[in-house]
């Protein structure tokens, strides 16, 4: 068992606190990611999505997973379960100094995430307290005009990485 923590980074000017519309932990937020095998080194052809809200019985023993699946090269199976209580959002200061805010943590048997896919669903504040809903990164970039504050806000260059966590 390998824990993953998925860290984004993005460029915020005048926004803070991008974060999953319902928070980190968020049931219902959807996390696109390519997986790696790890018998066979095989990447997924597709994204696999996942959510805490949708969950799966483990074939042996008790509990449950958020994700089974069998490699299609291999044919061996692994497993990824998701992590809630560790993510936080990714603030102005995090942002300007070029630092990673950890998003949600993946436990993995059999498999390694790779390659995350921003998408819809995120939200994030202005500096002046605006806040913006349902903000779709799948373009890799968001604008709009704060009314409040009387500027331009923006997301640019929204950027991830998994970082193996120490048990």
């Amino acid at each position: 068992m390998v824990l993953f923590a998925l860290q984004i980074t993005a460029e915020l000017e005048n926004l803070t606190n991008l974060q999953p519309q319902g928070g980190c932990d968020d049931p219902e937020f959807t996390y696109l990611f390519k997986l790696k095998c790890q018998s066979c080194g095989e990447p997924t052809q597709k994204e696999t999505a996942l959510s805490l809200s949708e969950s799966v019985p483990l074939p042996v023993g008790k509990g449950t997973t958020n994700l089974i699946q069998k490699c299609k090269f291999c044919g061996r199976e692994g497993t990824v379960t998701m992590m809630p209580g560790r993510g936080q959002p990714l603030t102005e200061e995090l942002s300007e100094a070029g630092k990673f805010a950890p998003l949600m943590v993946f436990e993995c048997r059999g498999y390694e995430p790779a390659d995350y896919v921003f998408g819809g669903g995120w939200k994030v504040q202005s500096l002046a307290g605006t806040t913006f809903d349902d903000v779709d990164l799948s373009e890799e970039e968001f604008t709009e005009y704060d009314e409040k504050g009387e500027c331009p806000v923006m997301i640019s260059k929204p950027s991830s990485t998994f970082v193996v966590l120490k048990n």
